[in-house]
């Protein structure tokens, strides 16, 4: 497959493997509401952030959504947009490989972007995704009439999506307008209530959808030039017998197929959004001023209604939906009124002055954007947290201010591949994992830091272990058995940190 190359590209390549896992450290102060709630505020450069996530949700990420910068020339207030062509790729392509692992095998990413850089970031998340995962290119009309200053006025911004696996991806359809739902009649007095029909023609040829239809007025109909009918003939007499085909008051009319609106999933979506449905860009500032009372909040917020359209199609209420470029809030705010978990990142300052106080008033139960549309009356609550220090030196050695139950997700994302459980309960045994249990030893799980205390393997300890009956790989500072011994309890023993190996 054809890619993208650029100034250092090679480098960015090579960037994921080179950020550190750094602790996550909770700000009670910031945090807000239920204690116990999985939703996460983040403030820290987003690459560290998204990495060090990985021990804990990588593969269970629904969805991702994310506005980054556009790359436009333009000076804001909150981001650097004006960033050279170069360096923005390669801001973002390792920020890609990491999101992409993140992501569920059913999930899906989508990304806001303009003209400015959205060619190339679709070659770039063709690599980084699988051209063949690339869903649509969503086109959002963004403003309510054309921009004078300009020769030709861009009305529509490009949202980008791209399933984390073609084979497993399945989308919802979206509730039907106000107009939609006017379209549905029942002048038949049908008893399963409203319908609408549809044309009951489809395009092409196949000889056993070739038939004449007769009419119960006796009238002779055959498929349009270049059209078959829509089922074989049987399926036709088996919809005539249940009252699913319409034709005409009088009984002479094309057959339609009848479709109920008390049977309809919705309808389809499609790549344009209108701004009627899904706001503008001046609703998201109207949005933000309601929220700040300020008039220099982001030059380019985005719609609650924009990101709820997103959410209705690509999760269900409890999937987790993450955004690292969280900038006002908006994802954070529109999932949590809509019943899902989140998790928000934001580097600059104003993950304090504007993306806590925002998600603080949606916790109350603030009133705005799509607080109406979704019954959203307060509830829930989020931790706020930094980017702690790194988890392993430059050397390789344990930072002691390492908790041990950072070190066991880290061990058991080694091992696995996959994110450790955050209702565990504290114990040396971490889990079994394809029929080998994983066991950590690491400060005084089972007793203080000294050799019998816990940290070292030997007999008394290994006897005070949870037992299991199968193979066994132990983590500890060091191991008092020889390599009989090891064989007899069927026990691969590695040596932290040394052992410990996480991409």
């Amino acid at each position: 497959m054809p890619t993208l190359q650029w100034l250092d590209d090679g480098q960015a390549r090579r960037a994921v493997d080179k950020v550190p896992y750094r602790m996550l450290r909770p700000d009670d102060a910031l945090s807000c509401g239920d204690p116990a709630a999985e939703n996460m505020l983040i403030q820290g450069d987003n690459l560290d952030a998204l990495k060090s996530l990985m021990p804990y949700v990588a593969g269970r990420v629904k969805c991702v959504f994310i506005d980054p910068p556009y790359n436009t020339g333009s000076a804001f207030e909150h981001y650097d947009d004006n960033i050279e062509h170069s360096t923005w790729l390669s801001l973002m392509y390792p920020r890609l490989e990491l999101l992409r692992d993140l992501l569920a095998e059913d999930g899906s990413v989508w990304v806001s972007i303009d003209d400015n850089e959205v060619h190339y970031l679709k070659v770039i998340m063709d690599e980084v995704f699988g051209r063949k995962n690339f869903i649509a290119n969503v086109l959002w009309q963004k403003r309510t009439s054309p921009d004078a200053r300009l020769q030709i006025s861009q009305a529509h911004d490009h949202v980008l999506c791209y399933a984390r696996s073609i084979e497993r991806y399945v989308f919802g359809k979206l509730p039907l307008s106000e107009k939609q739902s006017k379209s549905y009649k029942n002048p038949d007095n049908d008893p399963r209530g409203p319908w609408a029909s549809t044309d009951y023609s489809a395009q092409g040829f196949r000889p056993n959808q070739m038939y004449t239809i007769v009419t119960p007025g006796g009238k002779s109909y055959s498929p349009p030039p270049g059209n078959c009918w829509k089922n074989v003939e049987s399926v036709f007499q088996t919809l005539v017998a249940d009252n699913r085909i319409w034709f005409g008051k009088d009984g002479r009319g094309v057959p339609r197929r009848k479709t109920f609106l008390s049977e309809s999933e919705g309808r389809v979506p499609w790549t344009w959004w209108e701004n009627a449905e899904v706001g503008h860009n001046q609703e998201a500032k109207n949005e933000t001023k309601e929220l700040f009372d300020k008039d220099d909040v982001f030059a380019t917020p985005k719609p609650e209604r924009l990101i709820q359209r997103v959410l209705q199609i690509a999760t269900n209420p409890g999937d987790l939906v993450l955004d690292s470029f969280l900038g006002s809030g908006t994802t954070a705010a529109v999932a949590h009124k809509m019943g899902r978990r989140w998790i928000g990142i934001e580097m600059g300052a104003h993950a304090v002055t504007h993306c806590a106080p925002r998600l603080k008033k949606v916790v109350e139960g603030e009133p705005g954007g799509i607080s109406k549309a979704v019954g959203w009356t307060g509830g829930g609550g989020f931790r706020f947290c930094r980017l702690g220090e790194a988890v392993f030196d430059a050397y390789g050695a344990i930072n002691p201010e390492v908790t041990f139950e950072a070190l066991a997700a880290h061990v058991w994302f080694s091992e696995t591949g996959t994110p450790a459980r955050r209702d565990r309960r504290k114990s040396p045994l971490l889990g079994v994992h394809n029929g080998t249990a994983y066991y950590l030893l690491y400060n005084g799980i089972l007793g203080d830091r000294r050799t019998a205390g816990g940290n070292v393997l030997n007999s008394a300890i290994y006897a005070s272990l949870p037992p299991f009956d199968g193979p066994k790989v132990i983590y500890g500072e060091w191991c008092q058995w020889g390599a009989e011994r090891l064989k007899r309890e069927r026990v691969a023993f590695k040596q932290t940190p040394y052992d410990v190996r996480v991409r």
